[in-house]
């Protein structure tokens, strides 16, 4: 499918980014997913991403970019393994009201790569499947902070500068998990090949808190989740 417009969509592989790849097909895009590898416990996701590409026929455009140094940094759940990933129960605010498993500046890298590959293809959005309601501990989930990067990309950018900005568009950004499945469902997203589970076994465990926002939207869906779980 080629159509006049393009979109940059940020891809994990996971239930929310390949909604957002739906989505962005429905609204008529031609699609450029981009997926981080940023050294995160969850290498199966990287794997899920090109399956989803294929699927959605664009695995040629697809870019794995290595953002590896954020596992030399650490300060997270999701790439320092001296870190527990909280399991059911278990709240992951160590003292603060930012879970363990918020990687340091994730959200602000993927948008700053992930404008410069917008602006190469000239593509007129990026999509990513940022969510303030089950995610509202995360500060680069924000709608404010989507505004303000938004604003930056149009001072830092040719297209920018020239008049023609680049959006940035949250479709997830206050849907409940149950929202974004019935969405899903609705256009046809392959949830069969995402992952969402943090510890990234072949199974999902089906007790961090990824996993258990997951079940719990498709169960509120009225839906059953296509992929395996570990326990449930």
């Amino acid at each position: 499918m080629t159509t006049s417009k393009k979109a940059v969509v940020i891809l994990s592989g996971g239930l929310d980014s390949t909604t957002c790849m739906g989505l962005a097909r429905e609204a008529g895009y031609d699609l450029y997913p981009i997926t981080f590898d940023y050294g995160q416990r969850q290498k199966r996701e990287i794997e899920n991403a090109r399956k989803v590409a294929e699927f959605y026929g664009v695995s040629d455009r697809h870019k794995v970019i290595s953002l590896g140094f954020l596992k030399e940094f650490g300060g997270s759940a999701l790439t320092d393994e001296s870190i527990e990933v909280p399991a059911a129960g278990e709240t992951g605010l160590e003292g603060s009201e930012i879970p363990v498993t918020y990687v340091p500046g994730r959200n602000l890298l993927f948008l700053s790569i992930a404008t410069s590959y917008a602006e190469v293809t000239g593509a007129e959005a990026i999509y990513i499947g940022v969510n303030a309601l089950d995610y509202s501990g995360y500060p680069d989930c924000r709608p404010e902070f989507i505004r303000k990067v938004e604003e930056v990309m149009a001072l830092a950018t040719r297209v920018g500068v020239e008049g023609g900005p680049i959006r940035i568009e949250t479709p997830l950004i206050d849907w409940t998990k149950a929202e974004i499945v019935r969405q899903g469902n609705r256009i046809g997203v392959p949830y069969h090949l995402t992952t969402s589970c943090y510890n990234g076994q072949e199974e999902a465990c089906g007790e961090c808190d990824s996993c258990r926002l997951r079940l719990k939207g498709f169960e509120e869906a009225g839906s059953t989740d296509p992929i395996p779980y570990r326990e449930a």
